[in-house]
This record gives structure tokens, C-alpha cells and sequence, in this order.
């Protein structure tokens, strides 16, 4: 709770007028778009997640940056690129996530963009494996303004941690971690938050409580158990929880799978953001790995222009009737 209030009020402070407003615009367009059923949209993105690069070190089975399974380009996301989208959003946009697929700090210029849109007032977070905590990148990291920084974790011995995150060093996850909180600490910073993300299978569960010990002693600012999400989960899977607690799936009663939480005809995130890959496009949402709904392209139309473009509102019209027809919806946590 101490975590979220500290970053809860980082966010805060990096609000002005125009943001809130453009929020509240959002959020009574969003409602009043669910009670007429049809798409009406006043604001502009409030959060977005910019993808620094597909290219990753891991090789997780969920994953397509890991399975090298994207039928989309990959790449690097251009310093140019990243400053228009930021120059172009910067006036209402709130929180920036500069993660979508890949591992970010394979980047070269990935904490230059970090710097860059803090010094524009925008509240900065990413997720990374950890395995490029280094001293040059951890005084790097601490420097450039980076408020939220999501470790995934999904082990504590080597043995459990290296079945999921095929290709890692659990050691060097922990060194890089504990050099990071230690050089914190010693240049007096708050930022940035250090959350570690417990990614909970049915192979890795039984560590839980052993993971909150650890992240204890080393000083983490929060620790988050995440659902995994499953391709095929319907034929279910060794990587589903035997805790329900901690799945995104419960057994429909004939030998297969269902979605545990019931997809309704609403999605926040259609109102609140987006996302851009590394070459401009602009998808809808996170769960859309492959950009299989492109909705335009940074450099062809700008980002306020495909925001409220017919192309998205069909999107958000379809959600608003029938969501379960959307493929990428079936595997939803929201």
C-alpha cells in the first residue's frame, strides 16, 4: 500500500489542468458511450505504450518475442519516431509505458526516451527480465527520470525460475536488482519504484511465499502475483494454477477450460489508451502481441487523427456489441 500511495502521488504531481480534463473527458465518453451503445469519444490518450523493440534475450513459451513467433516486422524503435509520438501526445497524455514486447533495455537509446519524456512531464514506467542491470545502466536508469520499474521474477531457485524464462540467469537477476536498490539508496532516491512481478504457473506457485521473504530482505518496494495469460488454454495446460486464486481459468466442467472472469460488452482501455510498435503503428490494446488490429500508422496520420478515426470507432463500436466476437478479447483479464 505504501508503494502505490508514493507512486500514486508521483502521478499526481505530474498533472496539470489539461490532463485532468482530458481525463474526465475520457472517462464520461466512455459511460455514456456504454449506456447509448454506440462509440463516442471526447478525449484524447491518456496512456500509451510504446514498444522500444521486439528483440528480446528470453525465450518464454507464452511470448512471441520469446517464441520468435511474430508475423508482424520487428525492430528498433527510432529516437526520431519516439519524439514525435511523444511531441505529439504530450499535452494530455498521462502515464507512459515503454514496454510492449521485447526487452527494452536492448535499446541503445531506451533511457535517452525515458529521459526525454520525463522532462516533457510525463509519469515514465517499464518491465524488463533484469538481466541488464549493470552499474553503467543502474546510475543510467536512476538519472533519467524512470518513476516505475516492473522486474519480472517468476522463480526463486534457478530450477523453477529457468523453466518459464528459458535462456535466464537467476543470479544475475538478483545482483542486478540488489544493485539497483543499493545505488538508490546510497544517492538518497525514491525513484524509481521497484515492483517485482510474480508471473504464477502451476510450476512456480509453491514459491510464493518464499518470493515475499526474499523481496523483503532485498528491499523491493512491491511485490505483484500476475495471472499468466495461456494460448490454448481451452485444452488446459501444466502451466494453469492449481489455485484459482491466481488463475486467469476454471475448469467448464467437461474436461476443458473457460475464461474464469466473463467478458462484458465494455473495455476501458479503448478509451483510456493505446499502444504503438516499433515502426508507428498503433494497436488497441496490449493483448494485440501481433498487431492483428492495426487502427493507423504514426507518419501517415497523426496520433490524434487515428484516435478518432472511423476505422477505431467501428473497433470500439463491435466491443460495445458483441466483444466476445473479437479473438484477442477471449484471453482478457479486463
Amino acid at each position: 500500500m505504501k508503494n502505490k500511495l508514493i507512486n500514486g502521488w508521483a502521478f499526481f504531481r505530474y498533472l496539470n489542468k489539461k490532463k485532468l480534463s482530458n481525463y474526465i473527458l475520457l472517462f464520461a465518453s466512455f459511460h455514456l458511450s456504454r449506456w447509448t451503445k454506440k462509440p463516442i469519444i471526447w478525449g484524447y490518450p491518456s496512456t500509451l505504450s510504446i514498444e522500444p523493440t521486439t528483440s528480446c534475450n528470453l525465450r518464454c513459451p507464452e511470448c512471441p518475442s520469446g517464441l520468435r513467433s511474430f508475423t508482424r516486422p520487428t525492430g528498433m524503435l527510432s529516437n526520431t519516431l519516439f519524439r514525435s509520438i511523444i511531441d505529439q501526445s504530450g499535452d494530455y497524455l498521462s502515464y507512459l509505458h515503454l514496454y510492449f514486447q521485447g526487452e527494452p533495455y536492448l535499446h541503445p537509446e531506451f533511457l535517452d526516451m525515458v529521459k526525454y519524456a520525463d522532462q516533457k512531464g510525463i509519469f515514465t514506467a517499464t518491465s524488463t527480465n533484469a538481466h541488464y542491470l549493470n552499474a553503467e545502466n543502474v546510475h543510467k536508469t536512476l538519472d533519467s527520470g524512470l518513476r516505475q520499474l516492473i522486474v519480472s521474477m517468476d522463480g526463486i531457485t534457478q530450477e523453477v525460475y529457468q523453466d518459464y524464462r528459458i535462456g535466464g540467469k537467476l543470479q544475475k537477476v538478483k545482483d542486478g536488482l540488489a544493485l539497483l536498490v543499493q545505488t538508490r539508496k546510497e544517492r538518497d532516491l525514491k525513484f524509481p519504484r521497484i515492483i517485482l512481478q510474480f508471473l504464477v504457473t502451476g510450476k512456480n506457485e509453491h514459491q510464493i511465499p518464499e518470493l515475499h521473504g526474499f523481496a523483503a530482505a532485498l528491499g523491493v518496494d512491491e511485490v505483484q502475483l500476475k495471472t499468466t495469460q495461456i494460448y490454448g488454454f481451452e485444452m488446459g495446460s501444466e502451466l494453469i494454477p492449481k489455485n484459482p486464486e491466481y488463475s486467469r481459468y476454471l475448469p467448464s466442467g467437461n474436461g476443458n477450460w473457460k475464461l474464469k472472469k466473463e467478458i462484458e460488452n465494455k473495455c476501458w482501455r479503448m478509451w483510456q489508451g493505446a499502444v504503438v510498435t516499433w515502426d508507428g503503428k498503433i494497436v488497441p490494446c496490449c493483448f494485440d502481441k501481433d498487431g492483428s488490429h492495426v487502427m493507423g500508422k504514426i507518419g501517415e496520420a497523426t496520433l490524434q487523427e487515428v484516435w478518432k478515426s472511423p476505422q477505431y470507432n467501428a473497433f470500439r463500436r463491435q466491443l460495445l456489441e458483441d466483444r466476445q466476437q473479437i479473438e484477442m478479447c477471449k484471453n482478457c483479464s479486463e
